[in-house]
């Protein structure tokens, strides 16, 4: 065995197998043939992965295994890294894509003959693709331990295409990752390049995995380029673009700020989400830099910096979209730059998205529009300033549905572009003049210069409101539950999810996400609606984002979180069937003629059950959902149990709406008496 083979934990063994990690440790003992650790520790040892699938094939335990599950347990354990497997996949699925009958014939050989003759096989499908040695085609050597991922990708991309095979293994490293690279999720990068409109020629400075470019939509004759600091982002983004669609791919690994790559390019629409608050982004030695045209920026207004390198990429009448900070809206050290690019008519537009668009979740970042002036072309005299908060929720992991934000900034901005000014909207948009914004402060933020909507929707909604919060508390009261009896604690045979799935009992799904839904599949559910009782509210994404077809409700199917320590499961009906399984939830959906869904959620939303079944991390807890237990039961005795269940569940509904109905009506009280457009009385 080569000593740089791909391995495995014995988490990762468990995934593979489709089982507990506590069943890995017992065949660990139990059978003297398991292959032995190669390395890790004594308390998480690995395995070589190879070993460990020869093992398991001969067991019988890896015929029913997702072959993606496969590969991508040789990408994450292999011995260069997941990013460098990353690099090796992507070369070698545009060498299957492009050039299928050479990729056959490399194939056909043994692994280190196969080694040899891929550096120059790949550099055939490369260099022509990007007209020049970036990104690096790997030496034989470094791809020798890539070869049995190398057949796997090759494998996956004749099931799904090379597109979609690519996607799956870049979207789950980074889904592994999420703290390593600046994340641009799917909804703001559709609407910014919504909003830098048709371009042929798009330029992203600050690249990283390629997020911004790959939302272009393709088009003839375009050119798209990307730089980054760090050269493996800069490859990935290469080749994600080359995967994706025809157009040309130009990508560099450079400080932009420092060294930038294109110096010499003016193109039709460049889209940046920089990297927030930097200090050492080279302020001292680019003191004299040509592209500061709107004054020097300060050492703490690096995102300034990259506005103005922004607009000197552009050609004249070219748009810049980046996503900001909001301090950088109103920090003093950057009046000078904001009030110069106003004067100028650079800056066109401020867009605050609502909190959760992107990291950090906790923030409500903005989007700046800019223009590069046209010589003798008169700008418009005011700034449109958007505020999206109160247009779409968003929770820190799962986007909800982005459309109302989009077509609510898209409308208001396309009205601007075309007249130069908009009609007030109170509380989402405004066109302030530009003399009204260079005060001493120039303040861009937009929630300070737009008048704040009717209180609650104005006292008729207010009272509407009211009126449905008292059917909501009397229908509460109604439900409510008769008082309890103590009664002696009943002992009762057990089983438990796992053995129920293995009996045929039923089924477990895992949710995989918003994308490739099946036809007539427009709504996800997310692990947020689980938890609050709300609608489907996640949207479908594109199919790139994932291999194989989504998993979708059924009326009569348990939905249960698997994260975050909660206890909850939902009964799928009417209103919530049809929608795509989101990730971090299972589903499981019972045979009507051995178990009554209601019975089964019920108990799986015990708290000591809860307990029992979960692992915990440093910082998060994760539910085994094969562990939880119930009771066995006959189908009748299952039944006065669901029973009791639905009552309680429909008595939860109640009170969730009586609080939410509450919150509403206190908040546009108080809004509306502070704000005058309510009297005391």
């Amino acid at each position: 065995m080569r000593d740089n083979a791909t391995e495995v934990t014995a988490a990762g063994i468990a995934r593979l197998a489709g089982v507990g990690r506590a069943a890995v440790s017992n065949w660990r003992r139990r059978h003297p043939d398991f292959p032995k650790p190669v390395g890790g520790t004594e308390t998480s040892p690995s395995f070589a992965l190879t070993e460990i699938e020869k093992w398991l094939r001969a067991q019988g335990k890896l015929g029913e295994v997702p072959l993606r599950e496969r590969v991508w347990q040789h990408l994450a354990g292999h011995p260069a890294g997941p990013v460098t497997a990353l690099l090796h996949a992507g070369c070698a699925l545009l060498l299957v894509r492009d050039r299928p009958s050479q990729w056959a014939g490399v194939s056909a050989e043994p692994d280190e003959r196969m080694a040899e003759l891929l550096p120059k096989a790949l550099e055939s499908a490369v260099a022509p693709r990007f007209g020049g040695p970036f990104p690096p085609v790997p030496d034989a050597a470094r791809l020798l331990p890539s070869v049995p991922l190398l057949r796997g990708v090759a494998e996956l991309a004749s099931e799904t295409g090379a597109r979609q095979a690519y996607e799956f293994l870049v979207g789950r490293h980074i889904d592994a990752n999420p703290r390593q690279y600046t994340l641009t999720p799917a909804g703001p990068a559709d609407l910014m390049v919504a909003l830098a409109g048709p371009a042929t020629t798009v330029l992203d400075p600050a690249c990283g995995t390629g997020a911004l470019l790959r939302a272009v939509e393709p088009g003839p004759g375009q050119c798209l380029q990307g730089q980054d600091s760090a050269p493996e982002l800069a490859a990935l983004t290469a080749l994600r673009l080359a995967l994706h669609s025809d157009a040309g791919v130009r990508t560099a690994a450079a400080d932009t700020l420092r060294a930038d790559a294109f110096a010499g390019t003016r193109a039709d629409a460049v889209l940046c989400h920089p990297p927030f608050n930097e200090r050492n982004w080279g302020h001292d030695e680019l003191a004299y830099d040509p592209r500061w045209e709107y004054g020097f920026p300060a050492r703490t207004e690096s995102e300034l910096a990259w506005v103005q390198h922004a607009l000197a990429r552009l050609r004249d009448d070219g748009t810049a979209v980046l996503l900001m900070p909001p301090a950088a809206a109103s920090r003093r050290s950057g009046r000078r730059v904001r009030a110069d690019l106003l004067r100028r008519g650079a800056l066109r537009a401020v867009i605050a998205l609502p909190a959760g668009a992107a990291p950090p979740y906790n923030i409500p970042l903005h989007v700046w529009v800019l223009k590069r002036p046209a010589p003798g072309v008169q700008a418009p005299p005011g700034l449109l300033l958007v505020e999206t908060a109160g247009l779409a929720e968003v929770d820190g992991r799962d986007r909800r549905t982005w459309q109302p934000v989009q077509d609510a900034v898209l409308d208001v901005w396309r009205r601007f572009d075309r007249h130069g000014t908009v009609d007030e909207q109170p509380g989402l948009a405004r066109c302030v003049p530009v003399l009204e914004l260079l005060d001493d402060e120039v303040d861009l933020a937009p929630a300070r210069r737009l008048p704040p909507p009717a209180a609650g929707g104005g006292a008729e909604e207010l009272t509407a409101v009211r009126e449905r919060l008292g059917d909501a508390v009397r229908r509460t009261a109604d439900l409510m539950p008769p008082p309890v009896k103590a009664a002696e604690a009943v002992s009762r045979p057990l089983t438990t999810v796992g053995e129920l799935a293995r009996a045929g009992a039923l089924l477990l799904h895992t949710g995989t996400g918003a994308g490739g839904a099946a036809p007539g599949v427009t709504r996800v559910l997310t692990e947020h609606d689980v938890l609050a009782g709300t609608q489907p509210s996640g949207s479908v994404g594109p199919p790139v984002d994932q291999v194989g077809d989504p998993v979708v409700t059924r009326p009569g199917d348990v939905v249960i979180p698997v994260s975050g320590g909660t206890t909850a499961a939902r009964v799928i009906d009417a209103t919530t069937a049809g929608a795509a399984l989101g990730r971090g939830l299972t589903l499981l959906r019972p045979d009507p003629d051995a178990l009554d869904p209601w019975f089964l959620a019920g108990f799986l939303r015990g708290t000591a059950n809860n307990r029992q079944a979960s692992s915990y991390a440093s910082t998060a807890a994760r539910l085994d959902v094969r562990r939880l237990q119930l009771p066995r039961l006959p189908l009748e005795g299952q039944r006065g149990y669901g029973e009791r269940f639905r009552s309680l569940a429909a008595f939860e509904d109640s009170l969730r709406l009586a609080a939410v109905l509450g919150e509403q009506l206190v908040r546009g009280l108080h809004d509306g008496l502070t704000d005058g457009t309510l009297p005391p009385e």
